[in-house]
């Protein structure tokens, strides 16, 4: 029988897809047309709707259902398809609207048969398309469902027709009918959101999400997309992966249920939507029947690879998932069981399409399914941690954040199984991409979840190390206090076991949370043991972690020559294994020290060079500390920037929500010092557009932000004038000073600063002014008068 649309509905989303299908529908040369997608992508309906808007681009259009009971005898599908194409007369034609408007009797076919046949007189008066051509004789004939037991006689049907060359053939199809000549246009589900946290305005805008509330208010007039149920329409929209019939039938629960409520229901398995008309086919009134007759006829080796990639979570790549010579692979690619989501590194990213992983999850046995997908990623994350940290690591760690979702997946696995010693494995081997991806306040609660233990009893090995990495991570979220006492129970664990990297790396984060929370003079005495211990055992790069860490803790003090060198061998080593992370550090400090010295064009370059260290990683915890520092750089340097260090600002701010972290209570003051001067140098509307837009920027963007910033210029000025405005204030005072004949160290009682500090600073101002000697910047000091 006929697909029964029920009412009439506007196409949301397809715009293009339907643009691209009448243009081939009506160019002269094309004979087959198969429009290919999943079940429940809306085929049909987007065959319809462009059949429908090309008004009388064709003499006699026929709709035939190929997936109808074919007993119509000798001949079957082909001799009804001659019969119904090949048929010139009056006799043949109907009143029938394909749009479903104003539909006539159907002409019954062969055996009970029905197919839909719609003349030029059937449809009245109809101006043609700017691109149609005369419709003389040309039949357009629409073969809806030629799926599984009806693509072999779809495809002979077709071929059958290769000598008329006055019709034309649209098929809808799950996969091509692999017919010579056949063009293929795939039907992708909607588009989803990108970012469930984006606001009403710019979900309006999204494919899936416009579909879903067209439907929502269809059953609830009074449903309106608002800030609060925003995040939860965007979630179930992604769970249900843009397919529109799932969609649909999602958005008539909300009769029953908040948005909310069914996100959460939806989470563990979609096939519990049902509800769709009566009038639909059976496969079109639940998920669950969908997504069984989209399995239906599947090959054992194929049913058995997609039970087994189910347990992954969309978004897997194909050498993460053992795929590189799966001859299966095809097979789910081709009947849209198996969609590409991405490509990272060369490979690609994939996902069994919802709603058939949660109905091929609940056929597959666990064991078959959860433990062989945990057992994976504990192999994968254990042969990834020797090259985090060395050459590879940009590449590893993007690795892992496009993995993420299925490495917690078979972390839950683990912990749920009472396997903790490879729970805890997996939590340590998780510490840099975590960190990287600013999963900071997850990765402290698997630290206490799995150190609490769950079934086996952890070494003492174990517990020492997931106690120091807890203080990790309540470090990064700003609470060092917290993260001093971890690190504390970390070293009185590890006395205990007798590991001295371990108690080492313990002593360097102590260091670290100790300086972080104030105290610069006993974070230098722990800092200094531990560097010496890491240095003694030649651990490279905890070594080149450790300098730094002692450099930040002697520039506190003072000690700025110290810090100097610490930080430059720091920054050879890590030059030298290729950890970008740890350079990108040691050049922020680096970057620090030189804007202490009032050096703003070598600290520029240091941060310069981080922030590429840091969009090659994908750095997230580190990143919004730097966009501000990098702000702060571009107010002192460049005034004209302020729009942009707004910008930079609140990307930064924006961003570092997102983890969770908190920063010390100088540095926050600093930050709203400027936004404040900000705020009072800009129009109140040029400021609040500046910081909406740095607010909606996701961290590639921010970074491209601050790296399209103009370098300062370097042009010498001439005159005297010039001179002096080229200087900066401190420059100033030390160039009017040298100009007095005071020492350096004289200068620097008078200032306060140190010596080392005004060594620098004279540096600077004899190359700003051209001076080669003391007395020649006492003469330029001078023509300032």
């Amino acid at each position: 029988m006929s697909v029964a649309l029920g009412p009439h509905t506007d196409l949301i989303g397809r715009e293009r897809e339907a643009a691209a299908l009448r243009e081939r529908l009506l160019t002269p040369s094309v004979r087959l047309v198969t429009l290919t997608g999943r079940a429940g992508v809306g085929k049909t309906r987007l065959a319809r709707a462009t059949v429908d808007a090309l008004g009388g681009a064709f003499a006699r259009v026929v709709t035939l259902d190929a997936a109808a009971p074919d007993d119509a005898g000798p001949g079957g599908l082909t001799a009804l398809v001659r019969a119904r194409t090949e048929a010139r007369g009056p006799e043949a034609l109907g009143p029938e609207d394909l749009s479903g408007k104003g539909r006539g009797p159907q002409t019954p076919g062969p055996e009970g048969r029905t197919v839909e046949d719609r003349g030029a007189e059937g449809r009245g008066p109809q101006p043609p398309g700017p691109e149609a051509p005369e419709a003389g004789g040309r039949v357009l004939l629409l073969l809806d469902g030629c799926d599984h037991e009806a693509r072999g006689p779809a495809a002979e049907a077709v071929v059958a027709l290769a000598g008329d060359p006055g019709v034309v053939v649209l098929a809808t199809a799950v996969e091509p009918l692999g017919v010579y000549g056949e063009q293929l246009l795939p039907l992708d589900a909607l588009a989803v959101p990108s970012d469930t946290d984006a606001d009403a305005e710019d979900l309006h805008e999204v494919p899936a999400v416009a579909l879903f509330v067209r439907r929502a208010r269809d059953a609830d007039p009074s449903f309106a997309l608002t800030l609060e149920n925003g995040a939860a329409v965007a979630e179930i929209c992604v769970l249900l992966g843009g397919l529109p019939l799932a969609l649909e039938l999602a958005a008539l629960r909300l009769r029953l249920l908040p948005a909310h409520l069914l996100a959460a229901r939806l989470r563990g398995r979609t096939t519990v939507l049902s509800g769709g008309p009566v009038n639909a086919p059976a496969r079109h009134r639940s998920l669950a029947a969908l997504a069984e007759w989209s399995c239906r006829g599947l090959d054992p080796a194929a049913e058995a690879l997609l039970g087994r990639l189910s347990a992954y979570e969309p978004g897997f790549g194909t050498s993460a998932a053992g795929l590189e010579d799966d001859e299966g692979l095809e097979v789910l690619l081709d009947r849209g069981l198996l969609a590409v989501v991405g490509e990272e590194a060369g490979g690609l990213r994939l996902a069994v399409t919802e709603p058939v992983r949660s109905y091929a999850r609940a056929r597959t046995p666990e064991a078959d399914g959860a433990d062989a997908h945990a057992e994976r990623y504990r192999l994968l994350v254990a042969a990834a941690l020797p090259g985090l940290s060395g050459t590879g690591q940009d590449r590893l760690l993007r690795e892992a954040a496009a993995e993420s979702a299925n490495v917690r997946a078979a972390l839950r696995r683990l912990h749920e199984r009472g396997d903790c010693e490879a729970a805890a494995a997996m939590v340590l081997g998780c510490r840099l991409p975590w960190l990287v991806q600013g999963r900071l306040r997850e990765g402290l609660e698997w630290c206490d979840t799995v150190a609490e233990g769950r079934g086996q009893q952890l070494t003492e090995a174990l517990r020492a190390r997931l106690a120091d990495l807890s203080g990790v991570f309540a470090l990064e979220l700003g609470d060092p206090q917290e993260a001093v006492a971890r690190h504390r129970r970390a070293l009185a664990i590890g006395k205990g076991v007798g590991d001295r990297r371990q108690n080492a790396l313990a002593s360097l984060h102590l260091g670290t949370a100790l300086l972080r929370s104030g105290d610069p003079a006993a974070a230098r005495g722990v800092l200094v043991t531990a560097h010496s211990a890491l240095s003694t055992m030649g651990v490279t790069g905890p070594t080149a972690e450790a300098s730094v860490a002692l450099a930040a803790a002697l520039h506190a003090e003072g000690d700025r020559r110290r810090a100097q060198g610490m930080l430059e061998r720091a920054e050879e080593t890590f030059r030298r294994i290729r950890d970008g992370r740890g350079l990108a550090a040691a050049l922020r400090a680096a970057a620090a020290l030189a804007l202490e010295g009032d050096e703003p064009e070598p600290a520029e370059a240091a941060l310069r060079e981080a922030l590429h260290l840091y969009e090659a990683i994908g750095e997230r915890t580190e990143l919004p500390g730097l966009l501000e520092e990098f702000a702060l750089l571009l107010l002192r340097t460049q005034p004209a920037q302020r729009p942009r260090a707004v910008r930079l600002l609140a990307a930064a701010d924006a961003l570092r929500q997102r983890t969770g972290a908190q920063v010390p209570q100088e540095w926050r003051s600093r930050a709203e010092r400027a936004r404040t001067d900000l705020g009072a140098r800009l129009d109140w509307p040029d400021f609040a557009t500046a910081w909406a837009e740095g607010v909606r920027m996701p961290a590639p963007t921010a970074v491209a932000e601050a790296l399209s910033s103009p370098a300062p210029s370097r042009a010498p000025v001439a005159g005297a004038a010039a001179e002096a405005q080229s200087l900066t204030p401190r420059q100033a005072q030390v160039a009017l000073l040298v100009a007095e004949g005071l020492t350096n160290r004289h200068i620097a009682a008078r200032l306060d600063i140190s010596e080392w500090t005004v060594v620098n600073h004279v540096r600077q101002v004899m190359r700003r002014l051209g001076c080669t000697s003391r007395v020649q910047v006492a003469g330029a000091v001078g023509r300032w008068a």
